[in-house]
């Protein structure tokens, strides 16, 4: 199958995971419960570009030795795809708040807070952590050691010490002159741990040994500090409109970005060695890499 049409296939997988293991829009109770089902389906489900989902179902198909349709690994993967893409889109409608980034937009349409109110986006955002790890603790019930790796290895990534932790940071160096150490650590935690937990869930899935593991883990940790990278880059260059968030928001709120400090073709650079470095980690892996090496490939180029 063609890296699009694959692509597409794989997005369609995860979109009917988040319509079937998502709690359903309806009330079970005075009015509460219809409501937040509704605000955590509103985030969800407004698309994105299923960056850390889609690692994971094709990290599993690459241990089961199929890329091209649904194995019994990738059935398999689909709770723990949804699962990392509930406690990203939760990180994101918590990043929007106007205690934090303040933002009007996300994905092309009113952020959570916006469409809703900000109690509810906060709650809606603590349902969608919440619901990431029902998902993992109800599916990979047997063999226990999987779903306790599974559990262990998204609740490292969530915490204090990694995304929460780079999430901080990022806040703290609003407005400063931060070192190059400063910047490392924000985009190593806030964005490439959860990119590359995408990859070791899909792995461990399909039956990933431990120093494949390892491979699978650096090669996320590159893509995630690439991904950042050019993230930095479109805030800086393109519009509102093609990124479906709003443009420019980084220098204004005087973030932390390779961008401020290294400027826009330093910046490029190294976003092309780290994507050249997440090809080379997986590099010795079993299986057709042609997928995954293809959408590293192409989120380097995206435009949005």
């Amino acid at each position: 199958m063609e890296f699009p049409a694959q692509l597409s296939a794989y997005i369609a997988r995860v979109d009917t995971g988040i319509e079937s293991l998502l709690p359903a829009p309806v009330s079970t109770g005075p009015r509460g419960p219809a409501r937040i089902h509704t605000a955590m389906r509103y985030s969800l489900q407004a698309g994105g570009k299923r960056l850390r989902p889609v690692l994971v179902l094709a990290a599993a198909d690459l241990f089961s030795g199929t890329g091209a349709k649904p194995s019994r690994s990738a059935v398999a993967a689909l709770p723990a795809a949804v699962a990392i893409e509930c406690l990203h889109t939760y990180s994101l409608i918590h990043d929007d708040l106007p205690g934090m980034d303040n933002d009007d937009l996300r994905r092309g349409r009113p952020t959570a807070h916006k469409q809703f109110d900000e109690a509810t986006a906060i709650l809606a955002g603590d349902a969608l952590l919440t619901h990431a790890f029902a998902l993992l603790a109800t599916h990979y019930r047997e063999p226990p050691a999987l779903g306790l790796a599974l559990i262990g290895d998204l609740a490292a990534a969530a915490g204090s010490q990694q995304l929460i932790g780079g999430q901080m940071e990022d806040m703290l160096a609003e407005k400063t002159a931060p070192t190059n150490a400063q910047l490392e650590f924000i985009h190593a935690n806030k964005t490439a741990a959860m990119i590359r937990t995408a990859l070791t869930l899909g792995g461990r899935i399909g039956g990933a040994r431990d120093e494949e593991l390892v491979r699978l883990g650096l090669a996320g940790e590159e893509l995630g500090v690439a991904f950042q990278i050019i993230d930095d880059i479109l805030d800086a260059t393109a519009d509102t409109a093609t990124l479906g968030k709003t443009a420019g928001k980084d220098l204004t709120a005087g973030k932390a970005t390779f961008v401020g400090l290294h400027g826009l073709e330093k910046s490029r650079q190294f976003a092309q060695a780290h994507t050249a470095a997440a090809l080379a980690a997986l590099q010795g892996l079993p299986g057709d890499k042609s997928f995954l090496t293809g959408l590293i490939a192409s989120m380097a180029s995206r435009t949005k």
